[in-house]
């Protein structure tokens, strides 16, 4: 099934039979990653009265409770909910149909993904009407992303708020990124390139925000079989009224 589309008055179409996931897939069994000392996800079959949620243990069906962070357990996103006191829940602010997207891929200099580096890659893919959604994928990618423990002051690489205000700048409305955070994840409270991205400079209140309607995806993996490009997106989270949920981002090559 193939879907055509126009942005700037030129015509694009893609290929919707070949969708790609960047969802770190959640064993709740096994290894998985996990950010900020969050416990592992973990589930448990339901019990009430002589009924039991497992097939194994005699029950008539599976049915198991979920527990789980998902701003630390795997692929999330969220929404401006996230720093302010109003509460915003993440799937209100999805786009409704797949939009256009651009992944790129960055080498961090040492712990910090700058600008430079951002800028270098969105001259090499200059459209900017696919710039409205942002796939940043870090160098090198290895497959141990999948069940990586983000542990101390700074497990991974963040972004200089350099860096996110030129991404503000391009136009990226909906950011993706498999670091699990923006920020180093001991920044004093600081939450410096979050407050860049959402537009809030100081305080919690939602009104102050200038970006209200972005989104911020963390935790995907971007396999090697996708090349830097061009492509549609569609964002999937359950309709939690919450400032961040489990989210499925897939992406369909644009030709």
């Amino acid at each position: 099934m193939r879907i055509a589309f126009e942005i700037g008055g030129r015509q694009y179409a893609a290929d919707l039979s070949r969708g790609v996931s960047l969802a770190i897939p959640v064993n709740f069994d096994g290894p998985q990653p996990s950010f900020f000392g969050a416990a592992k996800a973990t589930s448990e079959p339901v019990k009430s009265g002589d009924f039991v949620g497992d097939t194994r243990k005699g029950g008539s069906c599976n049915v198991r409770s979920y527990r789980m962070v998902p701003h630390c357990n795997g692929t999330h996103t969220e929404c401006v909910g996230h720093i302010v006191d109003e509460g915003v829940g993440v799937a209100d602010k999805l786009p409704g149909t797949p939009i256009p997207a651009t992944l790129i891929s960055v080498k961090p200099a040492g712990d910090v993904i700058d600008a430079t580096a951002i800028h270098a890659a969105l001259l090499r893919h200059s459209l900017i009407g696919f710039h409205r959604a942002l796939i940043l994928r870090t160098l090198p990618n290895g497959g141990d992303k999948l069940i990586r423990r983000y542990e101390g002051a700074i497990p991974a690489p963040y972004l200089s708020t350099e860096a996110v205000e030129l991404l503000v700048k391009a136009g990226v409305e909906h950011l993706l990124t498999d670091i699990p955070s923006l920020d180093p994840a001991e920044d004093g409270g600081k939450m410096a390139a979050h407050r860049v991205f959402w537009g809030l400079a100081k305080g919690h209140a939602l009104a102050d925000a200038r970006r209200p309607d972005a989104t911020l995806t963390e935790l995907i993996y971007v396999p090697d079989s996708l090349a830097d490009g061009y492509y549609l997106l569609d964002l999937q989270v359950p309709a939690f009224m919450t400032d961040a949920a489990p989210s499925r981002p897939i992406l369909y090559p644009v030709g």
